[in-house]
């Protein structure tokens, strides 16, 4: 098992297996239009898990990450997407979808419980650990610390395995067109975030 770092794009050289891959971002903050991305996470499930990271003055160009990204055809995994999927828009200009989200598969079946955050779901359902001591590090410094790296690359090392789990829950539930339906709008609650209704519930009744 190895994290590959790499600055501004994926090299011309690295390749994914076919099949979903997992998504993950750091950035300086959660809100889009003012904290820049600062660090975007892959795996396609293997041994390796790949860091792009983006430096304050950058252009967000990045073509092999953006080909990658944008490609209709590919599954992409995330804890939590529509945070994800909103900020790569706004800094990268794709909506990096179809897509699954194991946080929005964990409410609709886990509904036992209110914690749905990564790290519980590990612990839970694969019986593992992962440290989140680093979420809320400063992912903007010249120098991103082991210890950093490996936070962020133990946010996309254990997605696949997840949707495996949560593809059983949602068939055991009957669940599993609702979560695709979920999972199908997502893109467009994100574009909503980020048109201004981020904090607004446009189908309530009042």
């Amino acid at each position: 098992m190895a994290v590959h770092f790499h600055e501004e794009d994926l090299p011309d050289d690295v390749t994914f297996a076919d099949g979903p891959i997992a998504v993950d971002t750091e950035a300086m903050g959660l809100h889009p239009h003012r904290d820049r991305l600062c660090l975007v996470q892959l795996s396609d499930g293997g041994e390796d898990e790949h860091l792009v990271r983006f430096g304050p003055d950058s252009d967000y160009a990045a073509p092999n990450l953006k080909k990658l990204l944008g490609d209709p055809n590919r599954l992409k995994l995330y804890h939590f997407a529509r945070f994800d999927i909103a900020i790569m828009q706004h800094y990268l200009g794709i909506m990096a979808a179809p897509l699954y989200c194991t946080r929005t598969a964990s409410r609709l079946v886990r509904t036992y419980t209110d914690r749905h955050g990564l790290k519980e779901l590990v612990k839970e359902m694969l019986s593992a650990d992962i440290s989140k001591q680093q979420q809320s590090s400063d992912w903007g410094g010249p120098e991103l610390s082991d210890a950093q790296r490996d936070y962020a690359a133990s946010d996309v090392r254990f997605l696949h395995r997840l949707k495996e789990e949560f593809d059983k829950r949602l068939a055991r539930e009957g669940r599993t067109e609702l979560a695709q339906a979920c999972f199908d709008f997502l893109p467009d609650r994100a574009r909503l975030d980020l048109a201004g209704w981020d904090e607004v519930d446009i189908f309530a009744h009042s």
